[in-house]
């Protein structure tokens, strides 16, 4: 079995990460899976979770913003998860979600995703 077909497949097609990559969204699926997942430690369904959310729609604004200033997919998707492990989350994921302040953004986002898919169970 390879590793593409361990990736889950998004459950919302039209909007988070998946509806915001459009015509990019098929290749660029599981390079941002696999870049999440080890760029955070977290399972791919949780990175599932992460994508498919709003929180997965941000993410795909970056990676678009930096595919319009030339960058390949695969330079774009793993130039945006770093730029979201650089930046530090702040007190609204804090409250909301109990996740400490100052985890990687990238981190506390696909945490949240993960707490609120549990919370709504």
């Amino acid at each position: 079995m390879t590793t593409t077909d361990q990736i889950p497949t998004t459950r919302n097609e039209g909007w988070g990460f998946y509806g915001t990559m459009k015509e990019r969204a098929a290749e660029a699926w599981p390079l941002a899976m696999t870049t999440v997942s080890k760029a955070t430690g977290s399972s791919f369904e949780a990175v599932r979770l992460f994508l498919d959310s709003a929180f997965g729609r941000h993410f795909a604004d970056d990676v678009c913003n930096a595919l319009h200033g030339g960058q390949t997919l695969t330079d774009a998707i793993d130039s945006t998860a770093a730029l979201w492990m650089q930046r530090k989350s702040n007190g609204g994921l804090s409250h909301i979600y109990g996740i400490p302040r100052d985890l990687p953004h990238l981190t506390a986002f696909v945490a949240a995703s993960e707490i609120a898919d549990e919370l709504s169970a």
